[in-house]
């Protein structure tokens, strides 16, 4: 139910935005350059190559015939991740860059035989010429020569021969012997075609069917030992890299609730509402009976997929984690269903798509294209709804510190969908195996997000709890483990990841808590959430928890948004669930004793934004207004055959401004969100640094008091500040609460708390674009494309003062000047 206080709709700005040209003040580049005596380093280096290119010839003695090439290693000191990328030349490409154990770069790169002449002669300028740069202003001297290629051959340290080892881009310690036969990612380039299956049968290698394919390489499944994926290497050109496959997915549910079927019948009796047939909550995970009295309304015959024709039907865990997962979707914790009085509405189906079948010793298999063809199957089914996917199978391998895997990749490219339409895909974010007594939260921040919870584009869920009160005498001298408010017991984290990665989970939802008596770790019924049984003959009601369960509370909570905002895309309906959420007052003390940006950041990777909230997800209040604005940008233009940055775009929102300068010193908030999907190019080559692996990215940024309209414009846009002579602010904009950290992944959110009459002067938002393979990668063409991104902003200001009949206003004044 919609808290009463809020009850008037959120304000939909259209084609209000204003773009123009836009440069980045900020260029960048590498790090300085070792002191190196140029001679010398130039013949250190020509023997070393020398040396692997003949070593690479007796490792690969097809590379002189039909493989037409070799592969060598560059070793560069730490930071160097910019200079690899101009080994790129001539044929020669850049495979696979990964950190050493003494923290220096070692980037693999496929050298054709035809571009091996190339390497020498980059040396070669190295050692004997200098570039003849132009002074931009004809006032000023020209700045010195340089040595030419100086940027790539002054770092490269050490060059040598690959093998394949070089191609392995997971953990060094996974690598296995020799003789252990496992299931392996190969990731081939997409320059030429993929492995052919008799290629990879010629090794002694078995390949599975399924394959995914990205901008620059594509991933298939192999199965068999180092010595025949060494043969493979021998004989081919295609490998980029090497990962060992996914593991099988886990889920953990433990359930132990004995209710009556009459409580289901009296929740049936009461339903006001069964769900239309155009908007659905899509379930991927171990299938669901949609016999169960409590679905059969909500899941239609049609409804109903699996992956493989020839699995069983029905829910195929032995704990019925689909069917639970199933009731939580259509009806959220059914304790509340079930305990009430009045009607029921529900508003969205759920449609079910087997991926998993018992038992868990599953062959690994390529579950980025599972999750891809299982979506593909409800859409072709029932292509006229709207729908979201809701996910909570899980990888624990690959997850890798945030770094992308094929399947979150997979996922982002579902997200990301085309010109025409997005995706909203809902992920869990993976729950700790078997927690021990006083380790929480510690071990939380440790155990890191699983696969595919890593996905830019996805909503990762984590979970929290409210569940604190132990009542079965079972348990008599237990305590809860997780205080109320805070983090659930067995949730993960992305605390431990590299700062580049997004801020994951992106927001949590009651996952139920556990109980300890400092020996054991125990489970009461009455800390978890309420759910459907996978086998109503014998029990209609189970209990679910930890993040599976908050992850299908997510399923619950869009399906209610989307139906109440039919019109809005996927990035905004995304965007309104982050914006909509807040910290917990546990959580919020936990932000008061974070001090610095590490601390800041550790704190929003543990509790994402914070607990959404269907009513201001969906309402605004009179004196807690939300504007909504759906627009597209171009990030990129092709200027004299060079990809630049395209536009920004100005946003002068119908601002309260003489209602709030009424307000004077009075406390305000004003908290904005900028939700757009990313299209992924994921490959290690791309994981040292993060524009390799997202299309584009957008920032926003506010105007500050004390600025005038050009200055802001000139402190963000370069061309505006050459065009108009101005030089733009500097400093701190004090107030925000996360402030550059938000800057991660693909949503950003941030709230600044000060004075109404300093907020009174703030109603200019910019969007602009930032670095992206798009950019950096122009033989794509994708410099023309136009990006969609949602804004939201939300004005928060003393209770009782209105500032949203001010606003309404304005838009009916603009709308009839229109």
């Amino acid at each position: 139910m919609a808290n009463p206080h809020r009850n008037r709709p959120h304000l939909v700005l259209v084609n209000r935005a204003v773009a123009e040209p836009f440069k980045s003040h900020h260029q960048g580049g590498p790090k300085a350059l070792p002191l190196r005596d140029r001679n010398e380093h130039s013949e250190t280096l020509k023997k070393a190559l020398a040396s692997a290119l003949a070593s690479a010839m007796k490792l690969r003695p097809q590379a002189g015939g039909t493989a037409g090439g070799v592969y060598l290693d560059f070793k560069f000191p730490a930071g160097s991740e910019q200079a690899a990328e101009k080994l790129e030349s001539r044929g020669i490409e850049l495979v696979a860059v990964r950190e050493d154990a003494s923290g220096g770069v070692i980037a693999t790169a496929f050298v054709p035989n035809a571009a091996k002449i190339q390497l020498k002669k980059k040396i070669d300028q190295y050692q004997q010429e200098d570039t003849k740069p132009k002074s931009k202003d004809p006032l000023k001297a020209p700045p010195p020569a340089k040595p030419r290629n100086q940027e790539l051959i002054a770092r490269i340290e050490e060059i040598s021969a690959s093998w394949i080892r070089s191609l392995f881009t997971g953990d060094a310690n996974d690598f296995p012997s020799s003789d252990e036969t496992i299931w392996w990612e190969v990731w081939s380039r997409r320059e030429i075609a993929p492995l052919t299956k008799a290629s990879i049968v010629d090794a002694g290698l078995l390949a599975s069917e399924a394959r995914l394919d990205f901008p620059d390489r594509s991933v298939q499944l192999v199965y068999g030992n180092t010595q025949s994926l060494s043969r493979l290497f021998v004989n081919s050109d295609h490998l980029a890299e090497i990962r060992r496959a996914q593991d099988t997915p886990a889920t953990f549910t433990e359930w132990n609730n004995h209710e009556q079927a009459m409580w289901a019948k009296d929740a049936l009796d009461r339903l006001a509402q069964f769900p239309g047939d155009d908007l659905a909550i899509t379930l991927l995970d171990t299938g669901v009976n949609r016999g169960h009295p409590m679905l059969t309304p909500i899941i239609g015959a049609t409804d109903v997929h699996k992956y493989h024709p020839d699995w069983t039907d029905g829910d195929s865990s032995t704990h019925g984690h689909g069917t639970g997962m199933a009731g939580l979707i259509a009806y959220g914790d059914l304790t509340s269903i079930l305990t009430a009085t009045g009607p029921i509405e529900i508003t969205h189906r759920v449609e079910s798509v087997k991926i998993l079948t018992g038992p868990w010793a599953n062959t690994p298999d390529l579950y980025g294209a599972i999750t891809r063809e299982s979506v593909a199957r409800v859409e072709v089914e029932a292509p006229w709804r709207r729908r979201a996917i809701c996910m909570a199978v899980t990888s624990a391998y690959q997850s890798r510190q945030g770094r992308p895997s094929s399947w979150s990749a997979a996922v982002d490219q579902l997200c990301f969908g085309d010109d025409t339409a997005s995706r909203l895909l809902l992920i869990s974010a993976g729950n700790i195996r078997e927690p021990a007594p006083n380790e929480y939260p510690d071990r939380n921040d440790i155990e890191s997000i699983e696969s595919p919870g890593q996905a830019w584009n996805a909503l990762t869920i984590g979970a929290y709890t409210e569940k604190v009160d132990v009542v079965d005498p079972t348990f008599k001298g237990y305590k809860a483990i997780a205080p109320v408010g805070d983090l659930s017991p067995t949730s993960r984290t992305s605390v431990s990841w590299k700062n580049p990665w997004p801020l994951k989970p992106d927001i949590v939802l009651e996952g139920g808590n556990l109980v300890t008596d400092e020996v054991l770790v125990d489970s009461p019924d009455e800390l978890g959430l309420l759910t459907t049984h996978r086998d109503p003959s014998s029990r209609h009601f189970d209990i679910m928890r930890e993040t599976s369960a908050a992850t299908a509370l997510a399923g619950n909570l869009v399906g209610r948004i989307m139906a109440a905002q039919p019109q809005r895309r996927p990035e905004t309906i995304r965007g309104l669930i982050v914006h909509s959420a807040e910290w917990t007052p546990a959580m919020q003390q936990h932000l008061k004793s974070a001090k610095g940006e590490m601390a800041r950041v550790a704190f929003v990777r543990r509790y994402g934004y914070g607990v959404p909230s269907y009513s201001r997800a969906v309402f605004s209040a009179v004196d807690d207004l939300t504007l909504i604005c759906e627009e597209t940008l171009h990030p990129l233009k092709k200027v004299s055959g060079q990809i630049q940055f395209g536009d920004m775009k100005l946003h002068n929102l119908p601002w309260p401004k003489a209602a709030l300068e009424e307000l004077g010193p009075a406390e305000v908030e004003l908290r904005v969100t900028l939700s757009y999907f990313v299209e992924p190019n994921p490959g290690e080559r791309g994981w040292s640094n993060k524009h390799r692996y997202a299309s584009h990215q957008f920032r926003f940024a506010i105007k500050r008091p004390e600025e005038s309209p050009k200055a802001f414009r000139a402190r963000i846009n370069k061309v505006a500040a050459e065009e108009e002579g101005e030089l733009g602010t500097n400093g701190k904009d004090e107030g925000w609460t996360l402030g550059r950290i938000r800057d991660r992944g693909s949503i950003h959110s941030d709230s600044w708390r000060g004075t109404a009459v300093d907020l009174a002067s703030r109603g200019v938002i910019a969007v602009y674009p930032v670095g992206g393979w798009w950019k950096t990668n122009p033989r794509h063409q994708r410099h023309d494309r136009a990006c969609r991104y949602s804004l939201i902003v939300s004005l928060r200001v003393p209770s009782g003062v209105d500032i949203y009949t001010p606003v309404c206003s304005q838009i009916a004044v603009a709308i009839e000047g229109d």
